[in-house]
């Protein structure tokens, strides 16, 4: 059977396959710092000189910032669009890294081999696990499986600013039957997710001005407006006795999740006790009814995410504060729009101020959820291919974050996306000593192999 030849190809290969996302993982393509902007062109033209030894028509494509990698190769069958990000965020601090972050090595721990480097989990070795599945296919048919496009991206760690408008520019290049984005990980170590629903954000940072300086508590306290007073009670009203947000219209779009869909989450059996267990709490505190895992996958938010005002130094200071602050942030579900949301955020700010107290605001962000349609065959033949390769049925899962790239994938190439990864919780990923386990690595490489094989036929 070819799929069986491929997998073994897979296995016998695995060790110049590690040395080869070694010889990646050296390039330091660290996108937010100008003084690497040479290291992000050196990991593009290696991406590009390794896709055109597979057949690909392989290219660097410029940006104002850091290029894209684009390459096409094969046909029949269903068109591919796979997504990954060459570029890795900042090592700092450093002192706390073991060993130097660019110079990759396999370490023994409890839970067995992992690479240790930065851009191991996130997101080189993920990248590489498909690149890796189109080798081996490569190697035993002589041919790719199916029409693919690979476009690889240098600067997802600095807020992909020109992504957007590469999109725009190239929409009939890029645009395909579904794409593949490997920027995500497992629901655990021997469960692989298919993400289906990726949660929008809206940010907002509003200023409350009172008097015109900061006054003497003693001499001004009680007649005179007090801006951190204010704050608080605006942000204690954004959320009702049942964790319910209290804007008007806050929870237009927002649907309940199916039948089966809750019947496959509860079969996972996630532990709320230890998730919580683990930063010190014992019970959720989001909105009742609704499972820890609901909250995190399937509802929206109204989260505080920094106060400031008045004296914050040590000891103590009687000052009534001339303004005060905050930074507010909403994770969206379903068909809620940011923008919205953002107009009722200030219209209720605005209508909750007091006499001699003024409100500025400030944007920080606004995007969709991003909601695929599991209509589309390969989601079924990919769960199918995942369940076959590891221990525990794969299931089709949320996430809590943003990957806006999803997102931007359907609003301006009309096309769902499919998000495959195998990371895990504890890789460490934009922290000192990330590391992705070996077997992720392996298993991953494999599981693409078996996904191509399913989506073909």
């Amino acid at each position: 059977m070819t799929l069986e030849k491929i997998l073994d190809r897979i296995d016998a290969d695995l060790d110049h396959t590690v040395d080869r996302l070694f010889d990646l993982l050296r390039i330091p393509s660290i996108s937010t710092d100008p003084a690497y902007k040479t290291d992000c062109d050196r990991a593009a033209d290696w991406l590009v000189n390794d896709l055109k030894t597979l057949g690909f028509d392989a290219s660097k494509r410029p940006t104002p910032g850091h290029p894209m990698v684009v390459a096409h190769g094969g046909d029949g069958g269903p068109h591919l669009l796979f997504y990954g990000h060459y570029d890795v965020q900042p090592v700092d601090p450093l002192n706390l890294w073991h060993r130097d972050p660019f110079d990759p090595a396999l370490e023994d721990t409890a839970n067995g081999k992992v690479i240790r480097a930065r851009g191991a989990s996130d997101d080189k070795g993920q990248l590489m696990t498909f690149i890796e599945a189109l080798r081996a296919w490569k190697a035993e048919t002589g041919t790719l499986p199916c029409r693919i496009t690979i476009f690889l991206e240098g600067e997802e760690e600095s807020g992909s600013p020109s992504l957007i408008p590469f999109l725009q520019e190239n929409k009939d290049e890029l645009k395909a039957d579904i794409a593949l984005i490997c920027d995500t990980g497992m629901f655990n170590r021997d469960t692989p997710a298919i993400t289906t629903m990726l949660r929008g954000l809206c940010g907002e940072e509003l200023t409350i001005t009172g008097p015109n300086k900061d006054l003497h508590s003693g001499m001004f306290g009680g007649p005179a407006a007090n801006p951190i007073r204010v704050l608080t009670r605006i942000l204690a009203g954004l959320h009702d006795d049942n964790g319910r947000v209290t804007l008007p219209g806050f929870y237009d779009g927002v649907e309940e999740l199916t039948d089966a869909l809750k019947k496959q989450w509860e079969g996972l059996g996630f532990d709320a006790d230890g998730f919580l267990g683990g930063v010190g709490l014992s019970t959720p505190a989001g909105e009742k009814g609704y499972t820890a895992l609901e909250q995190i996958w399937s509802r929206p938010t109204c989260e505080f995410n920094g106060i400031t005002g008045g004296y914050t130094g040590e000891g103590f200071k009687t000052v009534l504060p001339s303004i005060a602050s905050a930074k507010v942030s909403f994770r969206l579900v379903g068909t809620q729009d940011p923008h919205a949301i953002r107009k009722a955020f200030r219209a209720y700010v605005e209508s909750m101020l007091p006499p001699d107290c003024s409100v500025s605001f400030k944007e920080h962000g606004a995007g969709p959820a991003s909601v695929m349609s599991l209509d589309h065959p390969a989601f079924e033949q990919a769960r199918g291919a995942l369940s076959d390769e590891w221990p525990n049925a794969a299931a089709f899962v949320g996430a809590g974050g943003s990957i806006p790239v999803a997102g931007y994938f359907k609003t301006y190439l009309d096309m769902d996306a499919m998000l495959i990864g195998f990371a895990n919780g504890d890789d460490q990923i934009h922290s000192p000593n990330e590391k992705y386990d070996l077997r992720s690595f392996h298993k991953g490489i494999r599981s693409w192999a078996r996904i191509l094989a399913a989506v073909n036929g």
